[in-house]
């Protein structure tokens, strides 16, 4: 029985990336990704320790922002394109945490799903 090696996680060095923003009322969620969609990073508030609704708040969104900002700096990223999803209020703090990080945002678009009149809404509340 043969066993193989696994590669090690050493520094890898990428150009760019593509970073993902989900933002709720509730918390925020940051991914990085390689131009190919490969996830490399990720981390969200409640990772980082913040619970409850301290989750939501800015504050956590940039501390979240930072960590994952710490840890693509060392696989090589230099520079980024943001893409915003969700109404939450960490999206700006969030972006400015990666900018003060030394990577340059190349890009920032908001790709937040908006329904085209979609599903029919629940009939009118009587009380």
């Amino acid at each position: 029985m043969t066993y193989t090696k696994k590669a090690k996680k050493g520094k890898r060095n990428i150009g760019s990336a593509v970073v993902h923003i989900q933002s709720s009322f509730n918390n925020t969620i940051i991914s990085v990704s390689t131009v190919e969609g490969d996830v490399i990073a990720q981390s969200s508030s409640g990772r980082c320790g913040f619970k409850g609704s301290r989750k939501g708040t800015p504050y956590a969104a940039g501390q979240v922002a930072a960590n994952v900002a710490r840890e693509v700096k060392e696989m090589g990223v230099l520079k980024v394109d943001v893409r915003l999803k969700g109404p939450g209020s960490g999206r700006e703090s969030a972006v400015r945490a990666f900018h003060m990080a030394g990577i340059a945002v190349d890009a920032l678009s908001d790709v937040t799903p908006l329904p085209h009149n979609g599903c029919r809404p629940a009939k009118k509340r009587r009380v």
